[in-house]
């Protein structure tokens, strides 16, 4: 990338927060929000493998990423040249096997070796780096997965799936209970059981949740759009009815499919 091309970006940036009177308003925790909502907007365009979009929204949290540096230089935190210096200085630090003379025998050990160097890095916990902010599904999947890069796991998958009928047995059990604050935590225990194991068939518990998300969205709309089709509203049909569409919204997708 040619660095004339960066240099004026970030000049604009600064320009924007100098005239603009709602760039000049605004603080790194204004805009915190509509950072977090621009990475999601990232996920969802590589769901739908749209890379004309992927292009913009990484555009986005570029922009994102500059600005909240300009603001934090302004008041004397940071600048953008120790941003880059900090990142550039961590993937050396973090990649031995590449700019060292360490040996790896493969992803498992890089992975294994990035956790130890974070450590050694002043974190008191392999666990610290996992964000509070992140959706409860991606942060149970973050802790276990950093977990069982030093060992902590179970040893094997079916043992793993006994524990997630465990944990719905007792969920089951604290329903007579009446107690809505141990339903909860048996429904939480539900929860992390079934994303270790998503983890051990390699899958992401988030991304399969956000599939089904939005195939739920696909079949719903298909009910709605043949009850209205028949002249009702949707609060004027019945179970049976919108069971029956949302089968054939089903058959739609399997003739779709070959």
């Amino acid at each position: 990338m040619n660095d004339d091309k960066f240099t004026e970006f970030v000049q604009i940036v600064k320009r924007l927060r100098k005239e603009c009177p709602w760039d000049r308003e605004q603080t790194n925790d204004s805009i915190k929000a509509a950072t977090i909502e621009e990475a999601f907007e990232i996920a969802e365009a590589i769901d739908n493998k749209d890379y004309e979009e992927l292009k913009k929204e990484l555009g986005d949290l570029l922009l994102h990423v500059v600005f909240h540096t300009v603001i934090a230089e302004e008041s004397k935190h940071f600048t953008i040249e120790e941003v880059i210096d900090s990142i550039r200085e961590k993937l050396i630090r973090r990649h031995p096997h590449i700019f060292g003379d360490v040996k790896v025998s493969g992803a498992e050990e890089v992975k294994k070796n990035w956790e130890e160097i974070k450590l050694t890095e002043g974190r008191e916990s392999l666990l610290e780096g996992v964000p509070e902010a992140l959706p409860a599904l991606q942060r149970a999947h973050r802790l276990q997965e950093k977990a069982a890069k030093v060992g902590f796991d179970w040893e094997k998958k079916e043992d793993v799936w006994k524990k997630v009928i465990e944990e719905i047995e007792e969920m089951h059990k604290s329903e007579k209970e009446e107690s809505q604050e141990e339903l909860e935590n048996e429904i939480g225990d539900v929860f992390f059981a079934l994303v270790n194991y998503a983890r051990f068939l390699g899958v992401n518990p988030e991304n399969a949740l956000r599939k089904t998300n939005r195939k739920f969205i696909k079949r719903f709309g298909y009910v709605e759009k043949k009850i209205k089709e028949s002249g009702k509203k949707l609060t004027e049909s019945n179970l049976a009815e919108m069971d029956k569409y949302w089968e054939e919204s089903k058959g739609q997708e399997d003739k779709r499919v070959k």
